[in-house]
């Protein structure tokens, strides 16, 4: 019998490519989300016949009691976390929204699934804006220095699931990811934004310039680091999944238009940069590197001509869809 996984957030693009793969692998998996299955062009799991999935949809805020029944009931090996609210600027707006889902309802969640003996692995995923703005590789030991409430909320549920496990031993293990990207990402993230706007001839803001330097890391890539640190880490073990190829958003964004043969300067409008965005958070793998022979493989370009792919195949269902971040509580 294959071992049972809970994916909490399986509606995100990192759950949902997570749930895909993990199908593929032989898992089975139950899928937790606050949001009804939306559209399947936005829901990798979706693309494959897999007959050993369920979904349950409900709400981390106001369902806690309903999830741990699931999970009692189940018995998975494994619980993956990828519930948060996220979005950086927009924290600024309602902070206290942001602290209700990532500390609050995740505290929640966290007490009693310590009480569960049948969970061998607990991975929470985590982000590298808990850092803030960093100069050179950052590696797992570097200090938390959150810039932003969504940085603040997720730091201080990182320390929160540190003291389970120092109480508790509470098995968690941290990844800690660079800018994901590929086939089926929310539409207002930079990759598919640029892509539609150039198909839309609309004109694309770029905050500040785009002079952020990141790391763009194939979503393919970090769901099979997940998997492994899911199997492999010990607890509380931290992995970052990144790539050695940095670039500005800009030169992102010119790297965009050149594969569809767009004009740069007639796509973009320069504004603002938004309060407390990093200048850079490039992240060290080579923990995830050693511990199990973990590699990102897909390069930018080859993942970007993948996405290209996938919005023109879905083209006709994306443009109805919106294409700005709408905020739920």
């Amino acid at each position: 019998m294959s071992e049972h996984i809970t994916v909490i957030g399986s509606n995100s693009f990192s759950g949902a490519s997570f749930v895909s793969y993990a199908l593929k692998q032989g898992f089975k998996v139950t899928g937790i989300s606050r949001s009804e299955e939306y559209n399947d062009s936005l829901l990798p799991y979706k693309w494959g016949d897999y007959k050993s999935f369920d979904f349950k949809q409900l709400d981390l805020n106001k369902n806690t009691d309903e999830i741990i029944d699931q999970i009692n009931e189940n018995k998975p090996s494994y619980v993956v976390n990828f519930a948060a609210q996220a979005m950086v600027a927009e924290s600024w707006d309602s902070p206290e929204d942001w602290y209700q889902t990532n500390v609050v309802a995740n505290v929640r969640l966290h007490n009693q699934l310590r009480q569960f003996d049948f969970i061998k692995k607990y991975v929470h995923v985590s982000t590298p804006e808990v850092y803030g703005s960093c100069t050179g590789l950052v590696n797992e030991s570097n200090p938390l220095n959150p810039s932003t409430p969504y940085a603040t909320s997720r730091a201080a549920c990182d320390m929160h699931l540190l003291n389970f496990f120092n109480n508790y031993n509470f098995p968690v293990v941290f990844t800690r990811a660079a800018n994901v990207f590929g086939p089926g990402q929310q539409l207002y993230r930079i990759i598919p934004r640029t892509i539609l706007y150039i198909k839309l001839n609309k004109t694309l803001q770029l905050h500040g310039g785009g002079h952020s330097l990141r790391s763009f890391i194939h979503i393919d890539d970090v769901a099979k680091g997940t998997l492994s640190a899911m199997l492999e880490g010990t607890p509380p073990d931290v992995f970052h999944f990144s790539t050695d190829y940095h670039i500005s958003i800009r030169s992102l964004v010119e790297k965009v238009c050149e594969k569809l043969n767009a004009n740069f300067e007639k796509l973009v409008e320069v504004t603002d940069d938004r309060p407390g965005k990093d200048a850079a958070y490039l992240l060290d793998s080579t923990k995830a590197k050693k511990a199990f022979n973990w590699n990102a493989d897909i390069s930018i370009d080859d993942g970007i001509a993948s996405t290209v792919n996938w919005v023109n195949e879905h083209f006709e269902t994306l443009q109805q869809l919106p294409m700005n971040y709408i905020h739920k509580k």
